[in-house]
């Protein structure tokens, strides 16, 4: 750079030493620590002979169901799903801001401005006034430049709030890569439930018809009897109310198997009515093994990524305490400008036209400490919440993997004694009518054995279906599903094509996926 005089003096060259020299020495703020978490020794569950406390993979955990329709459903959920495209798309967004905030180590305002100006003085005031005429008179008051200069800016990072801006913005990056892996969770674990609600429902659809015809021998036979006088109407009646009633469930059934299959459309990213070409025909709800294999409590830190993600949102934060602390002490700013000037547009690069300034200046904002300090406190408030979200986040993990093995475990053993109900029920049924059919009984006995049947039946189902669900919580909430990912880019390449031929994203569509921090 080139001083007002066309030269660097001593002065201005100590100055620019020392304030390169400055830059970096230091970093205010708190270097951010990893919180403590409360996490249990092991899991209240741990004793009973279905968990299994070993370390498993669980990168595909919807495998122990030996269901190729559920593989197929979560392949394709993995590429359509749009919630899942938007947290990849909020990664790219939060690589943007990280290079926003690496280029404030950099010149923070530079530019290259040029132009011309044209100015004519009045002749009738000062300084041509005051000047005799002959003089004035051989004076052009006409004046014309020709400029062009490039001008920068740069604040030393002495206080190193530059760094901590850095360091902010990568921990958010961070966090949106972890939050992105978080939704992956979510989406395998949503995919399953929903498609062990469809088949449940499926089931019991199918348990409703089976009842169904089972009721229609029992009107044929009602009427039989009646037309032989062997009983009243009333037999005849009380049979077609319970078909009727058994019938009027099965809309309600259709209705909730329709709103499933919307919601999985949804989740698959694809219009409703389309799933029913991966849904095949009705199937059977999926079996879950006799075992599961959860681990110890201290995984889920390391392996939920909304965990991780919680603890990047504070060490992000836990920066953003040291950009606020930055600006209680003096700013230090190197300005200057070169460039070259001319009355006309071609001996402005003549030998002599160089011009350019050079100042080093230092700004406190010494009088707004009270305002300055109190933005501190808030960023510390926010550090301190988002510290207490974080345990809280391992908290309900940890209750969640809770939850999902207490489901999964009594869900278990309800299923065992709706089975051998079940199994009375239709025997009972079976006896019941054949013994009607003999007038060994009214038709009362038919009633109560047919409708026991059906209640039976249909919360055998329905529990079943439960084990499923409750197994599917568990994986999830041990943070299950995300590793499918493995190195793929967060973002489609169709929408990365797109975006590339809408915006100069520069290499930032092209690189492979980076890895999350370790924990």
């Amino acid at each position: 750079m080139i001083a007002a005089q066309n030269s660097i003096t001593r002065p201005h060259v100590l100055l620019l030493a020392t304030v390169l020299l400055a830059a970096g020495c230091t970093t205010v703020g708190p270097d951010f620590e990893k919180p403590k978490a409360p996490v249990a020794d092991n899991w209240s569950s741990a004793d009973e002979p279905e968990v299994n406390t070993e370390e498993v993979d669980y990168q595909e955990w919807w495998q122990v169901f030996s269901d190729p329709v559920l593989t197929q459903l979560i392949e394709t959920a993995y590429q359509q799903n749009l919630s899942l495209q938007i947290a990849g798309l909020r990664i790219l967004e939060a690589r943007a801001q990280l290079g926003i905030a690496t280029g404030l180590k950099y010149p923070q305002s530079q530019s290259v401005s040029g132009g011309y100006t044209s100015s004519r003085s009045s002749e009738n005031a000062p300084p041509f006034s005051n000047l005799p005429p002959s003089i004035s008179s051989q004076i052009d008051p006409t004046v014309s430049v020709w400029d062009l200069s490039f001008d920068a800016a740069w604040e030393a990072d002495i206080w190193g709030k530059f760094r901590r801006g850095i360091e902010a913005a990568d921990a958010s990056l961070a966090a949106n890569m972890l939050n992105y892996d978080a939704v992956l969770v979510t989406l395998t674990g949503d995919i399953a439930a929903v498609y062990a609600q469809i088949r449940t429902i499926e089931e019991r659809l199918a348990y409703l018809k089976t009842n169904v015809e089972l009721q229609k021998q029992s009107v044929e036979l009602a009427n039989a009897r009646f037309r032989l006088g062997a009983t009243s109407e009333l037999d005849v009646q009380q049979a077609l109310s319970l078909l009727h009633g058994t019938e009027s469930l099965i809309p309600v059934l259709q209705l909730g198997l329709g709103q499933s299959k919307n919601i999985l459309s949804l989740l698959l990213g694809m219009p409703p009515g389309d799933v029913n070409t991966l849904l095949g025909g009705s199937g059977t709800i999926p079996v879950a093994p006799a075992e599961v294999a959860v681990g110890i409590p201290a995984d889920l830190i390391r392996r939920r990524p909304d965990v991780r993600a919680a603890e990047m949102a504070a060490a992000a934060q836990s920066a953003v305490i040291g950009v606020s602390q930055a600006d209680l002490y003096p700013h230090f700013v190197l300005a200057g400008s070169l460039g070259v000037a001319g009355d006309t547009f071609s001996n402005q690069f003549d030998s002599g036209s160089r011009r350019g300034f050079i100042t080093p200046f230092f700004r406190w904002d010494i009088f707004n400490y009270g305002r300055i300090k109190n933005n501190v406190r808030v960023q510390d408030a926010r550090f301190e919440q988002l510290v207490v979200a974080y345990q809280n986040t391992v908290l309900n993990a940890a209750r969640e993997v809770e939850d999902g093995l207490l489901g999964y475990l009594r869900r278990q053993e309800q299923v065992g004694y709706l089975n051998d109900g079940v199994a009375a029920s239709a025997k009972a049924a079976e006896l019941a009518l054949k013994q009607y059919e003999y007038g060994a009984v009214d038709f009362t006995r038919v009633l109560n054995t047919q409708t026991a049947l059906l209640g039976q039946q249909d919360s055998l189902a329905a529990a079943r279906g439960q084990v499923v669900i409750s197994l599917v919580s568990v994986y999830k909430a041990l943070g299950g599903g995300w590793q499918i990912r493995g190195a793929q880019d967060y973002v489609n390449p169709a929408i990365k094509q797109k975006m590339g031929e809408r915006t100069d994203w520069g290499d930032m569509l092209n690189t492979a996926a980076p890895p999350v921090p370790p924990p």
